[in-house]
């Protein structure tokens, strides 16, 4: 899985590992994403690690060759890493806009296109990605992080359509907020988050109808419930794990 060193992504690693799941985990932020292997293997876990830039194909490829030589064929893969660049479109710096076309859609582009590619030939396996409402719901001061996040959202729901008929499956998880390091550095306090829980006019936002800001667990379950067997008739689907704050729009 790929984006596996905090937040949602190292729930979902600790989800996975709970069912049993043989693990390679991979992220840029090598401390971290040991950090996270180590918790996994104190209980028990089979967990191995490959640092890794999302958005330098050449490397994801290398990467997931080598898994595949060392652990063997890749039965699911959950695309979890993101960043956030925050601003106003006009004054947006380009460097912002490039990092989140990075990070957020040319990784998963990256990711999928070498892991399908192997699928396809096996005709078995499961593709989740982690994407946000912000793909669907436009967000003052975020078009950098809409507009990658929407890019992806729509690459695989292509590439879905491409695996269906080889028996491969691609969805996609889109959540809200949700309590991660990201989301505490864009609502730092209180009132921020009273904002969030509530809407706010002045920024065209409704609030969360349930009330509550998500937990990583929240979204990690629905993406191992999308890359299970028991999700086995779904696909090119986008599940909304947001409180309800998108009216599921």
């Amino acid at each position: 899985m790929v984006g596996a060193a905090q937040g949602i992504g190292a729930a979902t690693a600790a989800r996975l590992a709970g069912e049993g799941a043989r693990l390679a985990l991979m992220d840029r932020d090598q401390a971290r994403l040991q950090a996270t292997a180590q918790a996994l293997r104190g209980q028990a876990a089979q967990v191995s690690t490959q640092a890794c830039d999302v958005a330098d194909i050449g490397a994801v490829e290398a990467a997931v060759a080598r898994i595949e030589n060392e652990l063997g064929p890749i039965a699911h893969l959950a695309h979890v890493a993101g960043i956030l660049r925050v601003g106003a479109a006009v004054e947006l710096d380009p460097d912002d806009w490039d990092a989140c076309m990075a990070v957020n859609a040319r990784g998963v582009f990256a990711t999928t296109r070498a892991v399908a590619s192997r699928m396809r030939e096996r005709r078995v396996g499961s593709i989740v990605a982690v994407g946000s409402n912000a793909a669907a719901a436009p967000r003052t001061g975020m078009s950098a992080y809409a507009a990658s996040k929407a890019a992806a959202t729509q690459y695989l729901r292509c590439l879905a359509l491409e695996l269906a008929p080889c028996g491969v499956r691609c969805n996609i998880v889109s959540p809200g907020s949700t309590d991660t390091a990201m989301q505490r550095a864009f609502a730092a306090d209180e009132a921020a988050r009273q904002r969030i829980l509530r809407g706010d006019g002045e920024r065209f936002r409704i609030g969360i109808p349930l009330g509550r800001i998500a937990e990583p667990d929240d979204v990690a379950e629905a993406v191992c419930f999308l890359l299970s067997d028991r999700a086995r008739h779904i696909t090119l689907h986008d599940l909304r794990v947001d409180g309800g704050a998108t009216l599921d729009a």
